[in-house]
């Protein structure tokens, strides 16, 4: 086992993709960003994705990017491994966003299959090697489908499993079958991509989860995975029976990021629920099902 691999854990158990809070005008309030990291940690984050999906990565700029690395790593390094989302459908792209990124002093990349080209296999592969060869971070393969229209192969991750800086897994497919196989031929470490799955993931062998409802309920996604590396079982049930109307409001009913944000307003951790276009903020409708969702879970917000 690589120096890498064996010290994986310091990527954390219980990692939130951080939101990219913008001011009313769009920009990037960096100001903010730091807030709501130094928040996600006091309450039990050991890890933070900065710029990930949920970060809205596609509509930032690289100097945004690089912002929120600093905002986040000048706010909470040391205390939180800072893991920086530099993937993107543009290897080069990648690598440059990437070698910036570790000139920032980040603590990991997480990076996405490569979406839309719609690459074999074997460009997936080279894709995620070309990355992980910029640098010397370790790197957490992003595996979700749902969006880049394309799975990583068992084989495709046993061969990645070979690169000394690819340690983790970001599992968003939610095929266990495939993932047994990787698991019990690797050292791969996975992590649950799934809100709602973590119990189920960590039952397999996961060691955590890189969630979005986390913004939201930290605490209590902290104490579900502290209840499993106990092996309270009991204990795990119960607190994943009463996050699913906290995870349903995330992450059904409008897009993660969206929901988060507004929630997040509610609770008075963001001024505003300011999401980028393509994105758009919930209607009326949309926020009455969401404020719905959150009662059943004894969350009312007088707003």
């Amino acid at each position: 086992m690589s120096d890498l691999r064996a010290h994986t854990p310091a990527l954390g158990t219980l990692l939130t993709a951080m939101v990219t809070p913008f001011t009313e005008d769009g920009k990037v309030d960096y100001d903010r960003a730091a807030v709501l990291a130094e928040k996600l940690v006091q309450d039990g984050c050991d890890g933070l994705v900065v710029t990930g999906t949920t970060g809205e990565t596609s509509t930032l700029t690289d100097d945004e990017n690089l912002g929120m690395f600093r905002a986040v790593k000048e706010a909470v390094g040391g205390k939180a491994a800072i893991i920086a989302g530099t993937g993107t459908n543009d290897t080069a792209h990648s690598v440059h966003l990437s070698q910036r990124a570790a000139e920032v002093g980040v603590d990991g990349l997480l990076i996405v299959t490569p979406y839309y080209n719609k690459p074999s296999q074997a460009g997936v592969r080279a894709h995620f090697e070309t990355i992980a060869s910029s640098t010397d971070l370790p790197v957490m393969l992003y595996d979700i489908p749902g969006r880049s229209s394309i799975a990583i192969a068992p084989e495709t991750m046993i061969g990645l499993a070979k690169h000394q800086n690819i340690v983790a897994v970001k599992d968003a497919k939610a095929d266990f079958a495939a993932a047994t196989r990787v698991m019990a031929e690797t050292d791969l470490v996975f992590y649950s991509g799934d809100d709602g799955l973590t119990l189920q993931w960590m039952a397999l062998g996961a060691v955590g989860l890189v969630g979005v409802t986390t913004h939201v309920a930290t605490r209590r996604f902290r104490e579900l995975i502290d209840a499993v590396n106990a092996s309270d079982l009991a204990t795990a049930r119960a607190i994943n029976f009463e996050l699913e109307p906290v995870i349903r409001a995330t992450m059904t009913r409008v897009q993660g990021a969206v929901a988060a944000k507004q929630i997040l307003k509610w609770q008075g951790v963001l001024h505003n629920s300011v999401v980028r276009l393509p994105l758009v903020e919930p209607d009326a409708a949309e926020i009455d099902i969401i404020r719905g969702d959150l009662a059943e879970a004894g969350m009312d917000f007088n707003v």
